[in-house]
């Protein structure tokens, strides 16, 4: 599978399984109802989508221009460890606004999920590699379908 519907498969699967994740954790973290914490973890989703796709676009367009062209394990956690990183700086206040905390709360909150989807992200990607075959940028070969 390659192009935009690779891109739109990898970021749905990706977010539809840590929401079954994160909605538990963050619920019993601040003891606040499934249904409290699901739809934070939707919004978080949702923001995540729109990283996931610009993030992966722009690590792609870095991937074709390297001269090994393959997903060993360097690439795969500079990949996991950009995405991450990004993320966070991005969700640290929404975390804070939703849940009524201090920045700093929110920022160790964020602290256990990035350490939960760093190795979340490693393994998600590595399955679906396997599931779905690398990206072209990753193979050393040309698209035929840009």
């Amino acid at each position: 599978m390659q192009g935009p519907r690779r891109k739109i498969a990898q970021a749905l699967l990706y977010e539809l399984v840590a929401i079954l994740f994160v909605s538990p954790m963050i619920a019993w973290w601040f003891g606040e109802s499934m249904v409290y914490s699901g739809t934070l973890a939707i919004l978080l989703s949702l923001i995540a989508m729109a990283w996931n796709v610009l993030f992966n676009a722009l690590f792609e367009r870095w991937e074709a221009r390297q001269a090994r062209r393959t997903r060993n394990l360097r690439r795969r956690l500079l990949h996991a460890a950009g995405f991450e990183g990004g993320l966070a700086i991005i969700l640290v206040p929404v975390m804070a606004w939703w849940l009524d905390i201090d920045a700093l709360t929110a920022l160790l909150a964020d602290l256990g999920l990035l350490v939960f989807f760093f190795f979340y992200a490693f393994v998600f990607q590595w399955a679906f590699d396997l599931a779905f075959g690398v990206p072209v940028s990753a193979s050393g070969r040309e698209s035929r379908n840009g």
